[in-house]
């Protein structure tokens, strides 16, 4: 594989010149920012730590699976010198989110778009649902309801990615996805021409991004995939391949896809049974590949334990769903994350 620096191509007309900031330059957002800043769009990261400084002084590389190559996006850890966005991305952990939306405030202007491109639940998942829980907010993914507050869910739109990714050291992203596949969505189910100028702009750059009329039962077949996957590796030290290939480890994902799927229709999200098929890509395309959980785990960072797993059991109770097969391995995660010291700050209680 030749490792090569992008010369940035000029997308074909000025009006997909949006602005772009991606706050949280991780594995899914560095694979973005790189992939949005080698088609030439007007993209900024927000990093920071040995992340940001690697960026900075030798651009952000990104290894896949027909290309290597380095790119050089605007970076900061300061969002004030950016200014107001058309698009703010966000790719950080999800336990991370609330505390940033006082520091994002300068790049959000009066029609900034912020697209929740996170793990697990988010945060609008209420915003004008019509019903019993219209603007019901969400405990375990928004505490203190900062985001709904300081972002304000009129702004949101629903992303979410299918990017087998990691950050293999500070200014390197690596992924192992052989295809790239977004689905971004409005809450209320319309075709707006907000997502359509995003979804140009990620086609541009080469993932493909499908605008789903129903993004809230999208987002339960990915949760399906974060709940059963996640914290099982977490608990396991086991990539996905390697729970699938043993027959009792793949009765306990099932029994946990089919968990969620019962929370997910009892909400009315009607998401389809895909257990199968999520299992079958799973080996298929991702086999080797460690989760996002297990990657910080083994790095020794906090995991993302109650927007994913503890929202899920939280909506579970609303709809009086049960759901055993996940309390139970929500309660043996969180206590061991808390043993090791990885349970995010204000999940210990």
């Amino acid at each position: 594989m030749i490792l090569y620096l992008i010369k940035e191509k000029k997308v074909s007309t000025s009006k997909e010149k949006a602005s772009i900031a991606i706050y949280g330059a991780g594995a899914i957002g560095g694979h973005l920012g790189a992939m949005l800043s080698k088609a030439g769009l007007k993209v900024s990261l927000i990093a920071r730590g040995d992340h940001l400084k690697a960026i900075e002084q030798n651009g952000l590389r990104l290894i896949a699976k027909d290309q290597d190559f380095i790119t050089r996006p605007r970076v900061t850890s300061n969002p004030s010198e950016l200014g107001p966005q058309d698009y703010v991305i966000m790719s950080l952990k999800s336990y991370q989110a609330p505390d940033v939306v006082e520091q994002m405030q300068p790049l959000l202007g009066e029609n900034t778009t912020v697209a929740t491109a996170m793990n697990g639940i988010p945060w609008w998942y209420f915003y004008g649902l019509p019903g019993q829980w219209e603007n019901f907010k969400i405990k375990s993914v928004d505490p203190e309801g900062k985001q709904w507050d300081g972002i304000r869910p009129e702004r949101a739109i629903g992303c979410i990615t299918y990017v087998a990714s990691e950050v293999l050291e500070p200014g390197i992203v690596k992924t192992i996805s052989p295809s790239y596949q977004y689905q971004i969505g409005e809450p209320d189910g319309s075709v707006s021409p907000r997502c359509k100028l995003l979804q140009r702009m990620v086609v541009a750059a080469g993932i493909n991004c499908d605008i789903k009329p129903n993004i809230r039962r999208d987002i339960w077949i990915k949760v399906m995939g974060n709940v059963a996957y996640n914290p099982t590796s977490a608990l396991t030290m086991a990539h996905t391949g390697a729970m699938l290939d043993d027959p009792s480890m793949e009765q306990v994902l099932r029994r946990l896809m089919t968990e969620v799927l019962a929370v997910g229709k009892a909400l009315g999200a009607n998401p389809e049974d895909k257990i199968d098929a999520r299992l079958n890509t799973t080996r298929e395309r991702a086999a080797a590949h460690k989760t996002s959980m297990l990657q910080d785990l083994e790095r020794g960072r906090p995991l993302e334990i109650m927007p994913i797993i503890g929202a899920t059991s939280e909506l579970a109770r609303l709809v009086r769903v049960p759901t055993p097969t996940i309390d139970t391995v929500l309660a043996i995660v969180k206590l061991r994350a808390k043993m090791t010291g990885q349970l995010p700050s204000t999940e210990i209680r």
